[in-house]
């Protein structure tokens, strides 16, 4: 038996011999508009740093990467259901360091909330190469790689963030940067002679890459708007963990997961930073390992 809830004032359904197959559901809030029978905002920001839609340009570039996104289905759907999990963990740390919170959406723009591997070694969730990773205080060897922790990554995106805001004037700029890098879009702020993203002609990706957030942030907001909805239980959840603290060497990490009453699958599940079989620790350094204590 098929139970509908009504959301909104709008629902549309799709019966196929008489069962419920499909549903989309929408509110229209005063602030937007519907073209065309697609829900569209009328007014949008980045980090606060109100979007010019008024320019034609702009107006477009923001559609085309709304339109892309919001029919990219499947992977929107695994999005949110990560972002359940993942941004509790992003956030508070963006408030810490004073970066907006729109920022966790540049994360999902690099690397869809999954530890990634870029074609030019880029990896984690902020996709950092190994000279900027070690540059913002992350170790990277064969045996440890900070740019898979979580926490630490999000840490070393915040720094790098809050150092390009200071050097580039707008958050907006600062999320540019990070795609296009510092030296990068200042030569075009030079050349062009403009300080503002909207403004500028800039490489192909980049000049995409802030309206790819913006429609990232627009969708993920406001889901039932652009046709998904989701009950609480499908989202993703976080589990339980407890700290083990470690200042030695670990020889065989699946006999340490054993140990803990766990296995080596697991174990790297909940610390993808430990990128080897073993954890060579000669200096005493303080590693902390992640131990699911339910879930499994």
């Amino acid at each position: 038996m098929n139970t509908i809830k009504k959301i909104g004032s709008i629902v549309g359904l799709v019966l196929i011999s008489g069962t419920l197959i499909h549903s989309v559901a929408y509110t229209e809030p005063k602030s937007n508009t519907e073209i065309g029978g697609r829900y569209y905002p009328t007014s949008i920001d980045f980090a606060g740093e109100k979007t010019p839609l008024h320019l034609a340009d702009v107006k477009e570039r923001f559609d085309r990467e709304l339109i892309v996104n919001a029919n990219l289905h499947g992977s929107m759907i695994i999005i949110t259901k990560r972002a359940n999990r993942e941004f509790p963990i992003i956030e508070p740390i963006l408030k810490k360091y004073g970066v907006p919170d729109d920022f966790k959406y540049l994360a999902v723009a690099e690397s869809a909330l999954v530890n990634a591997t870029s074609s030019v070694g880029a990896k984690g969730f902020w996709q950092f190469m190994p000279a900027t990773a070690k540059e913002y205080g992350m170790e990277v060897t064969d045996e440890v790689d900070e740019r898979y922790h979580l926490i630490k990554s999000t840490e070393a995106a915040c720094k790098y963030l809050v150092n390009a805001k200071e050097k580039m004037g707008s958050w907006t700029l600062a999320a540019a940067s990070y795609n296009g890098g510092l030296a990068g879009v200042n030569r075009q702020i030079t050349s062009q002679g403009e300080t503002n993203y909207y403004d500028l002609l800039l490489t192909e990706e980049t000049y995409r890459y802030v309206f790819r957030i913006l429609a990232l942030k627009e969708i993920m907001k406001n889901p039932v708007m652009y046709g998904f909805t989701y009950t609480k239980d499908e989202l993703y959840s976080g589990i339980p963990t407890k700290k083990v603290e470690i200042d030695s060497s670990i020889t065989d990490l699946a006999a340490f997961a054993k140990q803990q009453g766990i296995n080596y699958k697991i174990l790297k599940i909940h610390n993808p930073w430990l990128r080897d079989k073993k954890l060579t620790n000669t200096s005493g350094k303080k590693y902390v390992i992640e131990i699911p204590t339910s879930g499994y």
